[in-house]
């Protein structure tokens, strides 16, 4: 679309998709107004044409829907971070579950038996790890440290971040003034943030080396806020901390329903919200129904979150993932919390053809976490694991849907429930839990 043709148009919003973007009632091409909600009659400006629709920017609100509340954060509209900020938190809890259910029956074509309770927890403050962008912009005099904008690829002009834990929520105004006093300033891309029980981890990436003066700078922020300074020159492997100049605790977080502790480093993958995360493993643990005698298989196992609580309950737990990397570090927190029964090994999951020796049966429970893109190759090989129950944790409904569809219509298990857990408030991120049995 010419630029030219970006003029401000009215119209009525007539529907809302499971993302949260309105859809404008106009002739044509569909537009997807972000932040519009149905029944209102809004202001927009055509920012993007695709090929069957044209995303749109926000302007105004001339009459407001019922369900609209007043955003929290100042960046919210500018900043992609939030996509759902202006809806009340149960708006949003009913917006995803719709999402996950219209994904089950279009895609998976199930139904599940039962509708679990939405798993709940804080609306703010519960991201405890990030990747901030940063970038050098002389137009403004300043260093922008945040979120990409919805809009543009450009950073938000922000000053605090209202879903990032604490003390990260306040630290986005002072990181960009104590960045704009760097030599390197303009060669520092992004900063990793890492929120456990036992202290809070920046990790700057640094493209080209600090000087004396900028290594000061970055003990002076830590001092200040109490915060451990890490430094990545090159890839993971070159992350080491530069303060404390002291050999510092491990990083950890604490499932204390089921009295375990799991170490890990400020890259490392761990669920955002740890609350939620608690009462996720819990709820996991809940429908799968170990018991002391089963053999339980925890596959995109990870560092351990719910390989180690399922020792607890299992007499055996075999946890396999990808990453060799997280793979050591979960066999070490098993070590750690004397969990013997706690085994792990490396594979690539997207990459198995049913003869891998471990995947042979009989496996009396089974425990999915994967990523976006799903399930695909192991649901195709259950039938090898013969797991009387499966519990799946997922992270999109549409390929939660895909794979519910192999196990209920191919593999012959029935699904007997399922429900959103809202790990992400004010964002459209749909995170789902599903428990099928034979």
């Amino acid at each position: 679309m010419a630029r030219g043709k970006r003029q401000p148009e009215t119209a009525t919003i007539a529907s809302v998709t499971h993302d949260g973007r309105g859809i404008a009632d106009t002739s044509g091409k569909k537009v997807f107004v972000a932040g519009a909600l149905g029944g209102e009659e809004v202001r927009f400006v055509r920012r993007k044409s695709r090929r069957n629709f044209d995303e749109a920017e926000l302007l105004d609100v001339i009459t407001a829907s019922a369900e609209r509340v007043e955003a929290k954060c100042a960046a919210f509209g500018r900043c992609g971070g939030c996509a759902l900020q202006h809806v009340s938190i149960d708006q949003q809890r009913a917006i995803k579950f719709e999402a996950l259910r219209d994904n089950l029956e279009r895609i998976g074509q199930v139904e599940p038996r039962r509708w679990l309770e939405a798993v709940t927890g804080p609306a703010w403050n519960y991201r405890r790890r990030a990747r901030l962008a940063v970038k050098d912009v002389s137009a403004k005099g300043r260093v922008l440290v945040g979120f990409r904008e919805r809009h543009a690829p450009f950073i938000t002009d922000m000053h605090r971040c209202e879903v990032l834990a604490h003390p990260v929520d306040g630290l986005i105004a002072p990181l960009s003034e104590s960045i704009g006093r760097l030599s390197i300033r303009a060669r520092i891309p992004q900063i990793e943030v890492a929120v456990a029980d036992n202290a809070t981890a920046l990790v700057y990436r640094v493209l080209d080396p600090p000087s004396g003066a900028d290594l000061d700078e970055f003990r002076r922020f830590g001092d200040e806020h109490d915060v451990r300074i890490y430094l990545q020159p090159g890839g993971l492997d070159s992350v080491s901390l530069l303060h404390p100049d002291s050999e510092q605790e491990p990083l950890y977080y604490t499932l204390h329903e089921f009295d375990v502790r799991i170490e890990f480093e400020p890259v490392d993958f761990v669920q955002v919200n740890d609350e939620i995360n608690q009462a996720m493993v819990g709820r996991a643990i809940e429908l799968l129904e170990p018991e002391q005698e089963h053999r339980v298989l925890d596959l995109y196992c990870g560092i351990g979150n719910f390989s180690l609580p399922l020792a607890r309950r299992s007499g055996e737990t075999l946890g396999v993932e990808g990453d060799a990397m997280l793979v050591r570090r979960a066999a070490a927190n098993a070590a750690g919390n004397a969990l013997p029964n706690a085994t792990f090994r490396q594979a690539d999951l997207a990459a198995i053809d049913g003869t891998e020796k471990w995947l042979q049966g009989p496996w009396d429970r089974l425990l999915l976490d994967p990523a976006r893109s799903g399930a695909a190759e192991v649901v195709k090989h259950v039938g090898r694991m013969d797991p009387a129950r499966v519990v799946y944790v997922s992270c999109h409904p549409g390929t939660l849907a895909r794979d519910a569809g192999v196990l209920v219509n191919e593999g012959g298990y029935s699904l007997d429930a399922a429900g959103i857990i809202d790990m992400f408030p004010h964002t459209a991120h749909v995170e789902s839990i599903a428990v099928f049995g034979k």
